[in-house]
């Protein structure tokens, strides 16, 4: 029997198990820095994604990129007022930044990209060899601090969107620049 002899999980859907998009949880405030080995690409956000049609689409999309991906949820800060707020989640979000990451901040006021040239730069950034944070802030935006640690800041419209919604749109925009990558037929 294979489940015996593999050291797949039992409950697996098929022999071959494939473990991508791995959720890192963190309501505590993060150690110093996460250390994420073999990711690529690190999604880091402020709230928590429950079980619904926006954790199924960023599923859907992230199980269909073949480079490893890693989400770092931030914890919420609800009671705060709005400038305390994100104060404490922009601290939140620079510890949880992997070490040694290029960070992509996505805010409001960030460059707009085509999908074409944001398939070109992520193949560039990922050429670099480091890992790719992409940064999404809560219902307040990013703080100062955190728009100046990253390396690029970019838009995903020049509308305002929902947290958990620009995590979708984040998602789809990563498959769409790894099928534009590969020639495949989704982006046409």
């Amino acid at each position: 029997m294979w489940w015996r002899t593999c050291s797949a999980r039992k409950f697996a859907p098929s022999i071959i198990w494939k473990r991508c998009g791995r959720r890192i949880s963190a309501t505590k405030p993060p150690p110093r820095r996460w250390t994420i080995k073999a990711v690529s690409i690190a999604i880091v956000a402020v709230g928590r994604l429950k079980s619904g049609s926006e954790r199924t689409l960023i599923d859907t999309y992230i199980k269909r990129i073949p480079w490893p991906i890693a989400e770092i949820e931030i914890e919420e800060r609800r009671p705060l007022t709005g400038r305390e707020r994100t104060a404490r989640e922009g601290d939140l979000l620079l510890q949880a930044i992997p070490e040694g990451a290029l960070v992509v901040a996505l805010d409001s006021a960030g460059r707009t990209l085509t999908s074409n040239a944001f398939a070109k730069k992520l193949e560039a950034w990922r050429a670099s060899g480091r890992v790719l944070a992409f940064v999404i802030g809560g219902a307040e935006g990013l703080s100062p601090p955190v728009l100046a640690r990253a390396d690029e800041t970019l838009s995903l419209s020049a509308m305002t969107w929902p947290h958990a919604l620009a995590r979708v749109l984040l998602a789809e925009q990563l498959y769409r620049a790894h099928a534009i990558l590969s020639g495949h037929p989704y982006h046409k």
